[in-house]
């Protein structure tokens, strides 16, 4: 469940030109997320269509300028529909929440999930 090596340069920019424009945003809710107890583990499925994974937050025909839609999810879920069978190794791969955004990337070629840091204040 690390950063996969074969997140190209196409979805490295494209993921990364998007972050930044939303990262306040998804960092506030990973925040409420555990601190209302919801889950320790807050997962961001993003995709450029609409999926059936998490509840929109953030989506494109709201937000114009960006080129992925982002839900907000979290471990249970991700269980649940057997994305994570085997929570260990997901708890043990898991970043500080505080320090990266754990985003689940959906697109044709590529799905996996990629740990990106917040940007320092």
């Amino acid at each position: 469940m690390n950063n996969d090596p074969e997140l190209n340069g196409k979805y490295l920019g494209s993921i990364s030109s998007d972050f930044i424009k939303v990262c306040d945003t998804l960092k506030e809710a990973s925040y409420q997320i555990r601190v209302r107890g919801i889950s320790a583990f807050p997962v961001f499925p993003i995709a450029k269509t609409e999926i059936p994974l998490g509840q929109l937050l953030i989506g494109i025909k709201d937000a114009p300028q960006l080129s992925w839609n982002y839900f907000v999810s979290f471990l249970d879920e991700f269980k649940q529909r057997k994305l994570v069978e085997n929570e260990e190794d997901f708890i043990a791969a898991y970043k500080n929440p505080d320090e990266f955004c754990c985003l689940f990337v959906v697109d044709e070629a590529f799905t996996n999930f990629v740990f990106i840091p917040y940007p320092e204040d």
